[in-house]
């Protein structure tokens, strides 16, 4: 009997071992490293761009504008265009800046000056030294000498008390007029004739400013840009610097 007990606790034994390597056999394989653990990814920021700052430019305003109407310095704050002539048969920009500067002045007084076909191409315009550099203008002096702190001066080159300006004259006239307004947002109604600031004759009786106010609103309108409405200039009652020509 006690053969019998062993025989069978033997028995037991193999198929108990049997079980266990089977199971051994399921599992998977041992890990030797340190335990895996799932690594959240850190949430990426978004990326912040800072934009550049961008002017306007002056050639999206008007078509065409030449780089030398751009300025160099910060803008000043225009508030009138003021229209000269130079009251003389011939002229330009270099023959004006030696008169001014014999009047003892600092240089040309005009920023801008528009030849008639003598010392330049009919049409053509001339930058003066100070519009480059934003400078205050000495053309239109008066007591609170207001047209020459905020207006900016163009002379056309012509006696307009005895002739027309020239046809290419007043288109040129009108494409910086209308480039002037809307750039320093000036209205049409601040496109004045010099004796429009205080009496005299210039820019002469043959000058029709008000011509020149339509064909200016017309290009604007032409190149989708809306006109400046009228408004109130805080800047028109500035104080008076009167030691300026």
């Amino acid at each position: 009997m006690a053969k019998h007990a062993l025989l069978l606790f033997s028995l037991l034994a193999l198929v108990g071992c049997h079980s266990q390597t089977s199971m051994v056999q399921t599992l998977p394989p041992p890990s030797l490293g340190a335990p895996r653990i799932a690594q959240r990814q850190a949430p990426v920021a978004p990326r912040v761009t800072t934009p550049t700052p961008t002017h306007s430019s002056p050639s999206a305003t008007v078509a065409g504008v030449p780089r030398d109407w751009i300025p160099n310095a910060s803008p000043r704050p225009w508030r009138w265009i003021v229209i000269h002539h130079s009251a003389t048969t011939s002229g330009g920009a270099a023959a004006f800046d030696k008169m001014h500067r014999q009047k003892g002045w600092d240089e040309l007084g005009y920023h801008f000056v528009i030849g008639n076909g003598t010392d330049t191409r009919d049409g053509q315009i001339e930058v003066g030294p100070r519009w480059p550099k934003q400078k205050w203008g000495a053309h239109a002096k008066t007591p609170d000498n207001r047209y020459n702190d905020y207006g900016i001066g163009i002379c056309l080159v012509g006696n307009f008390d005895v002739d027309r300006p020239t046809a290419a004259q007043m288109r040129s006239l009108s494409k910086l007029v209308a480039y002037l307004m809307r750039t320093y947002h000036i209205p049409a109604s601040r496109v004045l004739g010099h004796g429009d600031t205080k009496p005299t004759d210039c820019p002469g009786h043959h000058m029709n400013v008000a011509a020149v106010r339509r064909m200016a609103t017309q290009i604007l309108a032409d190149s989708g840009v809306q006109v400046e409405p009228e408004t109130q200039a805080a800047a028109a009652e500035l104080s008076p610097n009167s030691s300026r020509p």
